[in-house]
């Protein structure tokens, strides 16, 4: 189901300032760079787009958003899809005009809707030799401890495999995330989940405006500025259209979310003739909110600030050298001992013989199974366990040093 393009909006002049004087000085790092060097890549498209303003799957668009997404992966780099439309799509399927109030019609509009959804990906998708993966996401999916990390491990693997992951947010159960819910928090949260390098917010707008343009014939666009400056939220305002619901300011809390893990946002049009190729090749397209602080920077920054952690586990000195000297992950082999009642998932603190802290890092089993694999290589975890999971006790990406040698 097809429908003709809306009309264009207004593009924002070329020769704007790269932030008004409403803004913040943008960041040292250039916004292109940021783009060009990104490899992990979330894409959000809301749902008046994806449904070309609730007339229907709009095939034409979601074949155009496939094919950058295919030309992305061929270049090597990962990229997950958060599409909206599915109620919007279910509106359509079921007749009605007017999205509902009723918490059990929108989600039965949800149900019908998220068929005719990941349908139209996968037939795009995989007429251009890409496979897809549906995945569907509540917010309490990333506020769990457990459900976070296997929700994580899933999307890693999916995309280690060359997989485009297609997410939307879980309607057909959630009840309040449909009443104050959005897929921009959505986005944003799986660019958290992922540690995405980027994430790209398509929308009906060309971007951020330091006033509504609308009314304010001074309003200047806003190309490049830090995510999370509160004077953003100041410019950004208005409720989303009747199709979904967002709207600007739903889009700068979600940069602003983003850039906790180190991600930054560009908020451009969806309808603008290759956006997501222009982008990546750090074509200045709509408004690039830049995060400060760098993505694995932000999230050792996190883990070295734990001021109570749950546990340790006690290493020899050959695992202490290898964490500290040549940068290795933590091995069970290399464990002598656990201390305290820690979940997978905490953050634990990495001890030499000695008792001195040498590193601290997520624990990817809860201590009960730690004591269990001290010693043991990765070749008797199942026998352990009774299950397989992965071969490292703390990954080298989730581990942070607190002690040099």
């Amino acid at each position: 189901m097809t429908a003709a393009a809306p009309i264009p909006p207004a593009r924002p002049p070329a020769s704007a300032a790269a932030c008004p004087d409403a803004t913040v000085a943008a960041p040292q790092v250039a916004a292109a760079e940021v783009l060009r060097q990104a490899r992990r890549i979330v894409v959000k498209v809301g749902s008046s787009l994806v449904t070309n303003e609730g007339r229907g799957l709009d095939e034409a668009a979601i074949g155009q958003w496939s094919q950058q997404l295919s030309a992305l992966v061929r270049e090597g780099r990962e990229v997950i899809m958060v599409s909206s439309g599915a109620i919007a799509e279910g509106m359509k399927r079921l007749g009605w005009a007017k999205r509902p109030k009723a918490i059990n019609e929108l989600q039965a509009a949800a149900a019908v809707g998220q068929m005719g959804l990941v349908q139209m990906y996968e037939t795009k998708l995989r007429e251009l030799g890409l496979r897809s993966a549906q995945v569907l996401l509540t917010h309490a999916d990333l506020a769990d401890r457990e459900r976070y990390l296997n929700a994580r491990s899933t999307l890693l693997t999916l995309l280690g495999h060359q997989v485009v992951p297609v997410i939307n947010e879980n309607d057909t159960v959630v009840n309040d995330e449909i009443k104050f819910g959005d897929n921009d928090t959505l986005g944003a949260l799986v660019a958290n989940l992922v540690e995405a390098d980027v994430l790209i917010i398509l929308t009906d707008q060309p971007g951020l405006y330091s006033a509504d343009p609308r009314k304010d014939p001074a309003a200047q666009f806003v190309h490049v500025a830090r995510a999370g400056d509160p004077k953003l939220e100041q410019m950004a305002g208005g409720a989303g259209s009747r199709i979904g619901t967002g709207g600007m300011i739903t889009k700068i809390l979600a940069a602003k979310r983003a850039a906790g893990s180190g991600a930054s946002t560009v908020i451009a049009w969806g309808r603008e003739s290759n956006a997501l190729l222009r982008l990546m090749a750090g074509e200045p397209i709509g408004t690039c909110l830049i995060a400060d602080t760098p993505k694995k920077q932000a999230r050792k920054q996190w883990m070295a600030d734990h001021l109570q952690l749950r546990g340790a586990v006690l290493v020899d000195d050959g695992a202490a050298a290898k964490i500290v000297q040549a940068g290795k992950s933590l091995l069970p082999i290399g464990m002598t001992g656990v201390e305290g009642d820690f979940s997978r998932g905490d953050v634990i603190a990495i001890r030499d013989l000695h008792g001195t802290e040498v590193a601290r890092g997520l624990a990817n089993y809860a201590a009960s199974e730690a004591r269990l694999l001290c010693r043991k290589s990765s070749a008797d975890f199942e026998r352990l366990l009774g299950y397989a999971a992965e071969p490292e006790m703390i990954h080298r990406d989730n581990l942070v040093l607190t002690r040099s040698r």
